[in-house]
């Protein structure tokens, strides 16, 4: 099926009013990144009070390594949004059909270089991790095996689901993605609580969940009309606008490696300065996924301005680009606002979630309500942010979302812990929060204040 250069007269992104065409993306896609929160809080939930203790230490330890899978999907399927959403905003089908086929092959590339380092490195790296807790480093090897070795999977899926998001059909992706993590809650309980198979019961309904999610995403590429066929996978260059890609996926990637990092640096000060390094390590993973979950519906946000930003920047409707931003930073704004006081009143409630243990209880509490006293405006920067990147303007976008976890974070966590031991790790949020918000005002004063999208003309 050849793919051919169309005039977008009947592109909705173009043409339906922005408040409808935003909401009716941003919804659907923020049930889509809920979802997966919600599975992520709900695997913890089996873990931690079916499996014990340990065995939530053990996910929590594993936390860089699934942060950096979902760092490497984003940078190929982040990239080739930027792309393809200008792409087809201009009209140029053939444009969208090279960077598609090409982003296929950096991500089997990508999945090939992850399976041959884990195989070489990484049963070592985790036992450094894990203080020599050689049992803690083992299970922790089980879960993640299972993750790796289904890595090309994951990220083939990701990039789908990127295209198909970018080619409007965020609610049929909803749909999809509702089914698929309500088979994943299912096949988890059935590997934890009813097969017994331990933490590797939740790797394996992952990875059952993703390939069956692949599946139908195929299957409704291959018969839906309007979207880029699969044909175009055996016509085009696999290696095609790989540089182009990663230069755009790159700050979007880096950005969920910092968070990997942030959360590495975090345990190493843990192990330095905490007594009950087990007990806190497994109060920090009830932590991540919480704000795993708080932090995907303001990606849904994100990812949805992205498109509509993307797309009007390519047909040259500036006025409608600026539109979408002002619409989801206020989104993105009061969700934000909504976690954080749920966080500071109720953090007992939903840290009783993931353990019985008070101690542990107790300790998410402590670490929530820092961490989110400025939470408010994470929204609203990264929605700053990915409206850059929409753009084709990766300095913003990196200044954005990299200087927060690559430089401030690890300094700050470092510092603050060797004067203020743990309380001081916690603190470290709440300070880069306040710089990178500084940082934002400075580099966004253009648009935010006059209108004006800096760099928008040349990007059709």
């Amino acid at each position: 099926m050849s793919v051919r250069h169309a005039v977008p007269q009947d592109n909705p992104f173009l043409t339906a009013p922005i408040g409808r065409l935003f909401f009716a993306n941003a919804l659907p896609m923020a049930v889509v990144m809920s979802m997966g929160g919600i599975l992520n809080v709900v695997d913890g939930v089996f873990v931690g009070r079916f499996i014990g203790a340990e065995a939530l230490a053990a996910v929590s330890l594993a936390f860089p390594a699934v942060m950096l899978m979902s760092a490497l999907a984003s940078l190929a399927g982040g990239g080739m949004s930027s792309l393809l959403a200008r792409s087809l905003g201009a009209g140029d089908r053939v444009a969208a059909a090279r960077v598609f086929a090409g982003a296929h092959g950096l991500v089997l590339l990508i999945s090939a270089v992850l399976v041959v380092l884990w195989a070489a490195f990484g049963r070592a790296l985790l036992v450094e991790m894990a203080a020599g807790n050689t049992q803690l480093a083992e299970t922790t090897w089980t879960y993640l095996s299972f993750l790796i070795w289904a890595a090309p999977v994951q990220l083939v899926l990701g990039l789908h689901a990127d295209a198909l998001r970018v080619e409007g059909r965020a609610g049929t992706m909803a749909a999809l993605s509702v089914l698929v993590n309500l088979l994943n809650i299912g096949a988890n309980w059935l590997g934890i609580v009813v097969l017994g198979l331990g933490i590797a019961g939740s790797a394996l309904g992952t990875v059952a969940a993703q390939v069956l999610g692949l599946a139908l995403v195929l299957g409704l590429r291959a018969q839906g009309r309007g979207l880029l066929p699969l044909g175009i996978l055996r016509q085009e260059s696999w290696i095609a606008n790989w540089r182009r890609i990663i230069a755009l996926g790159l700050p979007l990637c880096l950005s969920f490696l910092g968070i990997a990092l942030v959360a590495s640096v975090a345990m190493l000060a843990l192990r330095h300065h905490a007594a009950d390094y087990d007990r806190l390590i497994a109060a920090y993973g009830g932590v991540t996924r919480l704000l795993s979950l708080a932090f995907l519906p303001q990606l849904a946000i994100a990812l949805a301005l992205q498109g509509i930003a993307g797309q009007n920047a390519g047909a040259g409707r500036d006025d409608r680009a600026k539109a979408a931003l002002r619409l989801a930073m206020t989104a993105a704004c009061l969700w934000c606002g909504v976690v954080a006081l749920t966080g500071l009143f109720a953090g007992q409630v939903v840290g009783g979630w993931f353990s019985s243990d008070p101690l542990v209880t107790n300790a998410i509490v402590a670490i929530l309500r820092p961490m989110l006293a400025l939470y408010v405006f994470a929204g609203p920067i990264l929605v700053l942010a990915m409206y850059f990147q929409a753009l084709g303007q990766p300095g913003r976008t990196a200044a954005l979302t990299l200087v927060k976890p690559w430089v401030l974070m690890p300094i700050l966590i470092l510092g603050l812990s060797a004067f203020y031991g743990v309380n001081g790790i916690w603190l470290a949020f709440p300070m880069a929060d306040g710089v990178v918000l500084l940082i934002a005002l400075v580099i966004g004063r253009g648009i935010l204040l006059t209108g004006k999208a800096p760099g928008l003309e040349g990007v059709a």
